[in-house]
């Protein structure tokens, strides 16, 4: 398994459209959804206001990588959404079980 974490400041104002492009059913999942490599995404939010987590897991690294040059132009329009919605996103790092 491979998995992705990245972080996101976002606004009150911005908050519930943002859940809504990230959450279960928003684009973001669909995008992973139409990927056989994908094991799912999943948006957590943080108690403190307004800081939320992405976690994309993959069955691996290249099955991750295959969807972001695949599926390129659709994964730029949805990160372009987001980032209209956020005040910082940052990658919180790359993961695989230890063996």
């Amino acid at each position: 398994m491979f998995v992705a974490l990245w972080g996101h400041d976002v606004s009150d104002v911005h908050a519930p459209a943002f859940e809504a492009l990230y959450g279960a059913d928003g684009a973001w999942a669909a995008l992973f959804a139409d990927d056989a490599g994908s094991l799912g995404t999943e948006l957590l939010r943080a108690q403190a206001p307004g800081r939320y987590v992405t976690i994309d897991r993959w069955r691996d690294e290249v099955n991750y990588t295959h969807c972001l040059a695949h599926g390129c132009e659709r994964y730029a329009q949805i990160d372009r959404q987001g980032d209209a919605l956020t005040t910082a996103e940052r990658c919180l790092g790359y993961y695989t079980p230890p063996c």
